[in-house]
């Protein structure tokens, strides 16, 4: 290096200071990225911020520092942006359960189409569609039908994880849950608080409600062991709390309707039923009933045990004797059955966040169905997922969003994709 270029590098070194963990930045946030925090760029770094609006000035912490990317905290609100409310929950910023309360209700929409339309871009390395319509929660409180609270027995404590930390913050009120889930941990912080055996032994507990009550996992009444049931668009499906069952319960019609839009809707044709679909990570049947009613086969597959047992249930109570429920984790089973079948008129799944596991898109592929409905919880991995099915011949021809999480950066999507002939 000659003496000119150190003076120039010493000289920028000056300009821009090395920034590292502890130090305080100013920055204004652009706009709101996957995974829900803020962005924002400073001292030549793109700074990331949970908790932000798009608009803040805010004072920032930073925690750490890779590369040219720094993660902060956010230390102090020097202006709020035109987005920014008062989160009502008085454990907003400590709780991990929620990250948009910070957000009118309007820009948590737009900003989780954004999220969308972003990993689309960036991670399925397609042109998002022109629109992505996105369905509103009926109830942007007050909306979750289920819950898994965490018990500390050493202090005692029982509500939810910190962000980031497995620490248990101490809830005595949710204000996202039903009220019949809120009556439900209100009943069990007064047994841990008495130090049941129940209570004290249990370090986690899960909840979910139906149209006729609450199961509860572990239970601390007979009450809490039984099934529940809801219904659905029209079917009724029974569950509890030791499977899944989507949360927000006042979504389902209309998320099913989206799913099964071009399938027809249940009425035979001329000659009867026709077709076959598939059905993965089926759960309880939420989507195997509806198919029932439009395909002559429907096969579902789910890993879970218990909600096989209650998939197999449901289809034997709506009287559908043309769909069966096989228990198998998804990848394992299409590595097994894929090449076996022959093609289907319909590949639908909903996976869980992780998205598809590792091997199964090729076990899609294998079956050659000429429709696959996709319905994910997650935008990133539904991105990662459709790149491999778009490389492997299909096309996709819609993506819509349902608003399943309100308070949260999370969404619910359905892309609908046809085989290129």
């Amino acid at each position: 290096m000659t003496d000119e270029q150190r003076e120039g590098a010493a000289t920028a070194d000056a300009e821009e200071p090395r920034t590292q963990a502890g130090d305080v930045l100013e920055v204004s946030v652009e706009r709101i990225v996957p995974g829900g925090a803020g962005m924002a760029h400073a001292r030549g770094l793109t700074v990331f911020v949970p908790l932000a609006a798009p608009g803040d000035v805010l004072r920032v912490r930073v925690e750490r520092v890779k590369g040219r990317v720094a993660f902060a905290s956010l230390a102090e609100i020097v202006a709020p942006g035109r987005e920014r409310v008062e989160p009502p929950c008085p454990y907003f910023g400590r709780c991990g359960g929620c990250d948009f309360q910070q957000l009118a209700y309007e820009a948590q929409l737009a900003a989780k189409v954004e999220i969308i339309r972003d990993c689309l871009r960036r991670i399925a390395r397609i042109a998002p569609p022109a629109e992505i319509p996105i369905a509103p929660s009926p109830s942007v409180w007050r909306y979750r039908s289920r819950a898994r609270w965490q018990h500390d027995t050493r202090n005692n404590h029982l509500g939810y994880y910190e962000l980031a930390s497995h620490r248990v913050i101490d809830v005595a009120e949710c204000p996202v849950v039903v009220p019949e889930l809120q009556e439900t941990l209100s009943r069990l912080r007064a047994s841990v608080v008495e130090r049941s055996t129940d209570a004290e032994a249990a370090r986690e507990f899960e909840a979910v409600a139906g149209d006729d009550g609450v199961s509860l996992s572990p239970p601390l009444a007979e009450e809490d062991t039984r099934e529940r049931a809801r219904v659905i668009a029209g079917e009724r499906y029974s569950f509890d709390a030791s499977c899944f069952f989507q949360i927000n319960h006042a979504l389902l019609d209309a998320l099913v309707r989206e799913a099964l839009r071009e399938e027809g809707g249940g009425a035979e044709p001329e000659g009867g039923r026709g077709g076959s679909a598939v059905d993965l990570y089926c759960g309880v049947g939420l989507f195997t009933l509806p198919l029932a009613r439009r395909f002559a086969r429907v096969t579902g597959v789910e890993a879970n045990p218990a909600a096989t047992a209650y998939a197999r249930r449901n289809l034997s109570d709506a009287g559908l004797a043309n769909g069966r429920v096989e228990t198998a984790p998804v990848g394992a089973w299409l590595a097994r059955r894929a090449h076996g079948l022959a093609p289907v008129d319909l590949l639908l799944l909903d996976p869980p966040r992780a998205g598809a596991e590792h091997g199964a898109v090729g076990g899609m592929l294998a079956l050659r169905p000429r429709r696959i409905v996709y319905v994910s919880c997650d935008p990133a991995t539904l991105a990662r997922d459709l790149r491999e099915l778009i490389a492997g011949g299909y096309l996709l021809d819609s993506v819509s969003a349902f608003d399943m999480f309100p308070q949260t950066h999370h969404v619910e999507t359905v892309a609908r994709l046809t085989r290129a002939e």
